[in-house]
């Protein structure tokens, strides 16, 4: 991240004029939280490192609700949360409580003071977030785990080493899944709220197999793309997460300096909204 990323993005992106005009043409060019174009390389290649975006993924159009299959809210059918009854997830995209909330999750991989000023700042200002962790990222900061928990955070997977999950082979893309679901227990003695898939917005029915047989009833994925890990300025990723309404579920990256200079102004955004920042595992209780 400083001043490369994590797998989700080549190393230091351009900075991209985003705001107002330019931020159509990202998002025309499919522009998400954790894609990844190019070839595949686990994090900490050369070049990439957990916590980058490369161009183009995550970039479909954000659903309006859960995707087919997926809960619209709350706990799955038959799953508490935390357990897994074997069969396949389900995909969380939004909640439909009616709950005046919003659930900021986090891409889990950086550098790990500025993670720490980031979980802080966010705790500081009353708000409970979601960090997805990398794998790598927990390997090379085996106290990343605890900060988060102590800062009063939620912890989930994130895969180990946030390949491109569509270009693996199944056996693979479980390695990805159980290898940081294994450290994440070592670390915290359990295996993290929930899953997310890396490198696209929404999970395919492949990983959402694979996650509830992994013990993860859950898949988070999301409905607002906050663009901050292209660096596009602390006031484009304001304006991004005043798009954020009841039951959103926000993607955003810690490690990167332009999340933490907008984190106090997007908190009071969300305050004078009537809207609260929770994780998602309350957005979704």
């Amino acid at each position: 991240m400083t001043p490369s990323r994590s797998g989700d993005h080549p190393a230091r992106l351009p900075r991209r004029a985003v705001f107002r005009g330019g931020l159509a043409v990202g998002l025309a060019l499919g522009l998400g939280a954790c894609a990844s174009a190019g070839p595949d390389s686990a994090a900490g290649a050369a070049g990439s490192q957990p916590g980058t975006n490369p161009p183009g993924v995550d970039g479909a159009p954000p659903g309006a609700g859960a995707r087919p299959g997926s809960a619209p809210g709350g706990t799955p059918p038959e799953s508490a949360p935390g357990t897994s009854n074997g069969g396949p997830a389900v995909e969380l995209v939004r909640a439909h409580t009616g709950r005046p909330e919003v659930a900021l999750t986090f891409h889990g991989a950086g550098d790990r003071e500025l993670d720490r000023r980031i979980l802080e700042a966010l705790s500081k200002g009353g708000a409970q977030v979601t960090v997805l962790a990398i794998g790598t990222w927990l390997a090379e900061y085996p106290d990343a785990a605890r900060m988060v928990i102590d800062l009063g955070h939620e912890l989930g997977n994130h895969t180990w080493s946030h390949r491109t999950m569509s270009r693996l082979s199944v056996a693979e893309q479980r390695a990805e899944i159980e290898r940081c679901r294994d450290r994440i227990d070592q670390l915290t003695g359990t295996p993290g709220a929930f899953f997310r898939q890396s490198a696209a917005q929404h999970a395919t029915a492949e990983q959402l197999k694979l996650a509830g047989a992994a013990g993860y009833p859950r898949v988070l994925s999301y409905d607002l793309d906050s663009l901050d890990w292209t660096d596009p300025g602390p006031a484009t990723v304001r304006a991004q997460l005043r798009k954020a309404t009841a039951g959103s579920v926000v993607s955003m990256h810690l490690g990167h300096q332009g999340t933490l200079r907008a984190i106090p102004d997007i908190l009071a955004d969300l305050r004078g909204r009537g809207l609260r920042a929770v994780s998602a595992g309350r957005l979704f209780s």
